[in-house]
């Protein structure tokens, strides 16, 4: 069931927690290894420069496809398709020009579904770009390109699972931005507008954001200066705020993550030098947790981590100056750096240069990397276990057992009329009686009102409360008894 329970601001934890992440005894680290290189291509004659980044790369991707593995990279001219099937020769088998190139292009993003690449870029009119793949390796043919949904978007992401398209920090053609954008691509070359959020929706903020990964409608939106906000898009005309992290250790700008196969612990990137990666326990939306503070262990204050993704227990990172770094996170709360390979030659700066880009998804188990300077590296595949035990619910005792699930005390839960104006009225079957607590939230998480404790019955009950002074918006009423727990939502009109 979807999760509605709203997280409040924690700007009261940063000192609790800097001293518990300070204070965890780091173990010495194993063994770090060079990375094997195996193959490298770049087309520097070819592609234009942004003059100010000193780059012509950006992001990387990969498929397989009739038998062919294939790297895929962005450039300034467009998206690349590099036959790395014999990883020791990368050889560019196909290039698609983008609707948006030149030396002002810095970023463009890719996803792959149902045998289409998903293609957004980050300057100019680049559209949304839909490639069909099933040529590969020798063509690739753009079918969709338009900006009616997407001019330009920093960031996508595809669910799989429900085939919903997901796209960050964007503009549409007509001119209006979004925060978030949700697209159905059940129909892969056809995608259809499902949910479309800028600033605020419903009484639910969407704040400026960056980036976003999403697992079973549930996401993780990466916010820059603003923080981590945690949403469930189950319904894309009432999606919830679940969670907003606005203050943690070591915060900067809050750019990327990438969520452990357990669901359990979320690896958050500040894109800002100096500043450590964050593995965070998301298990209890009521109590985020940063648990471990890492990095890539470089003697220069100034590095910085980029983008990361996680394959069984392992997790890939680009780097920027520190170029490829992996981390085994068999034990997910405690990684330990394994592997690494410095892509980039020149020294530490304040400032963008090396590792872009990382996908260790190929069948193989090669792992492409690109680099905003030098292009695409093919790195030798590493040991992993992906053993994992996949948890139904999470396991707050980390001891490997699967939770089990605990029986709903109250059922049939609901609030109306809504919209509300005046009074509401909750009704509910209690498995038990029980002294109630009952207190209103607003999206932010601060307690708006408080009503009287009520007793309830076991069996059916119905509650009246007042809305006397409470102004328009969306709200959360949390019941908390000794046997009771739970949060139901309610929508205020303007009285």
């Amino acid at each position: 069931a979807p999760l509605t329970l709203i997280k409040k601001n924690y700007s009261h934890m940063k000192n609790i927690l800097f001293a518990l992440c300070t204070a965890i005894s780091f173990s010495a680290t194993a063994q770090v290894q060079q990375a094997e290189l195996l193959g490298q291509w770049s087309d520097d004659e070819n592609i234009v420069m942004v003059g100010w980044l000193q780059s012509r790369y950006n992001e990387v991707w990969g498929v397989a496809v009739n038998g062919s593995e294939i790297g895929i990279i962005g450039s300034t001219a467009g998206t690349h398709f590099i036959d790395v099937t014999d990883p020791t020769n990368p050889t560019e088998t196909v290039l698609v020009e983008g609707l948006a190139t030149g030396t002002n292009l810095v970023h463009r993003d890719y996803h792959d579904y149902g045998g289409y690449l998903y293609a957004v870029a980050d300057e100019g009119n680049g559209g949304l770009e839909i490639i069909d793949l099933s040529g590969l390796p020798e063509t690739a043919e753009r079918v969709y390109a338009s900006d009616e949904f997407i001019r330009r978007s920093h960031n996508i992401f595809i669910d799989e699972d429900h085939a919903r398209l997901y796209a960050v920090a964007g503009v549409r053609g007509s001119g209006v931005g979004f925060d978030v954008m949700i697209l159905d691509i059940s129909d892969p070359p056809n995608p259809q507008l499902l949910a479309s959020y800028n600033g605020d929706f419903n009484g639910v903020n969407f704040p400026n954001n960056h980036d976003i990964y999403v697992r079973d409608h549930i996401a993780y939106v990466n916010g820059g200066n603003n923080g981590l906000f945690t949403y469930d898009f189950t319904d894309v005309e009432n999606p919830v705020l679940l969670t907003s992290l606005t203050e943690y250790p070591e915060e900067g700008y809050n750019h990327a993550g990438y969520l452990d196969e357990e669901g359990r612990y979320y690896y958050l990137l500040d894109e800002t030098h100096g500043t450590d990666i964050k593995a965070i326990d998301v298990c209890d939306t009521d109590d985020y947790n940063v648990v471990k503070l890492f990095n890539a262990e470089a003697t220069s204050e100034t590095t910085i981590a980029h983008n990361a993704l996680v394959k069984c227990d392992r997790l890939y990172v680009s780097y920027y100056y520190e170029g490829l770094q992996i981390y085994d996170i068999s034990d997910p709360a405690d990684p330990v750096r394994i592997y690494e390979y410095d892509t980039y030659p020149g020294p530490d700066e304040d400032f963008f240069a090396g590792a872009w880009g990382i996908y260790p998804f190929l069948p193989s188990g090669n792992i492409l990397l690109s680099d905003l300077q030098t292009g695409l590296y093919v790195f030798g595949a590493i040991e992993e276990d992906c053993t994992y035990n996949v948890l139904a619910d999470c396991d707050l005792t980390n001891d490997g057992a699967v939770a089990t699930e605990e029986l709903p005390t109250v059922t049939e839960l609901r609030a109306f009329p809504q919209p509300a104006t005046g009074e509401f009225f909750v009704s509910f079957t209690a498995e038990n009686s029980d002294d109630v607590e009952f207190t209103l939230f607003d999206i932010s998480g601060k307690a708006v009102k408080t009503f009287a404790p009520q007793n309830i019955s076991g069996g059916e009950n119905t509650l009246t409360f007042s809305l006397e002074n409470t102004a328009a918006g969306l709200y959360f009423l949390e019941m908390k008894g000794e046997t009771v727990r739970e949060t139901v939502k309610i929508v205020v009109q303007q009285q």
